[in-house]
């Protein structure tokens, strides 16, 4: 069994650096103060030597940290093991600590699913942001809005949810200061057809009995890294 993998990593990744940028220069806020013709000058956040912790070591957390830094974010990448440019899980919280943005792509495995809780969201500072392009289980959803309406961080990004779509019931709606987008971030004009030609590839190769890129490993539940 293979994946898409290559198809929507940086796709995601310019999506991710959109909400940073988004989330630093207040542009929600910005909107809702034109729709109400309101003129209210504020100061925006640099995001040139702030810190981030992007959990996920794969090519789409690869792809989000290049990106990241690119804008001038000191970047520290997380992966379930450490090897050179990526720490260990180990270090998570003591990363988490000192983040101004922790974006997590990580895979959802019986490891992962959870893994940002009540206490995660308390280990982080309270003028970080929260972003999420992995997927929606990673995350306590309850928890994410209590730390939210507590101020424990100051705001978040979520692309996937537990359940899709959204119901319109859900906290997660009006929680403050997060952006809720409809699981988009990597569906960029034409990636129907970059699918398509990457599966014409692949499938060329199982054919012919070449060996195959993109294989999942079904224990672990994703492609493993290099």
């Amino acid at each position: 069994m293979t994946n898409a993998r290559g198809v929507f990593d940086q796709p995601i990744a310019e999506y991710v650096a959109a909400l940073v940028l988004a989330l630093a220069k207040d542009l929600p806020r910005t909107l809702e103060l034109q729709r109400e013709r309101s003129w209210r000058h504020r100061e925006s956040r640099r995001i040139a030597g702030t810190r981030a912790c992007v959990v996920g070591s794969g090519p789409i957390g690869r792809a989000v940290a290049r990106t990241l830094k690119a804008l001038g974010i000191t970047t520290a990448l997380v992966g379930r093991t450490p090897r050179p440019g990526v720490h260990g899980a180990e270090e998570l919280d003591r990363l988490l600590a000192r983040a101004d943005w922790v974006v997590c792509a990580a895979p959802l495995t019986d490891e992962t699913r959870g893994m940002f809780d009540a206490r995660r969201f308390g280990v982080m500072q309270p003028s970080a942001h929260f972003v999420n392009v992995g997927r929606g289980p990673l995350v306590v959803e309850d928890d994410l809005v209590a730390a939210l309406s507590k101020r424990w961080i100051a705001g978040a990004a979520l692309d996937v949810f537990a359940h899709e779509p959204l119901p319109a019931d859900s906290p997660l709606w009006t929680a403050p200061g997060l952006l809720v987008s409809p699981h988009m971030s990597g569906d960029t004009v034409g990636w129907r057809d970059e699918l398509g030609s990457q599966f014409v590839q692949l499938y060329d190769a199982w054919e012919a009995g070449r060996p195959l890129p993109n294989v999942v490993d079904k224990e672990r539940g994703y492609v493993p890294g290099h």
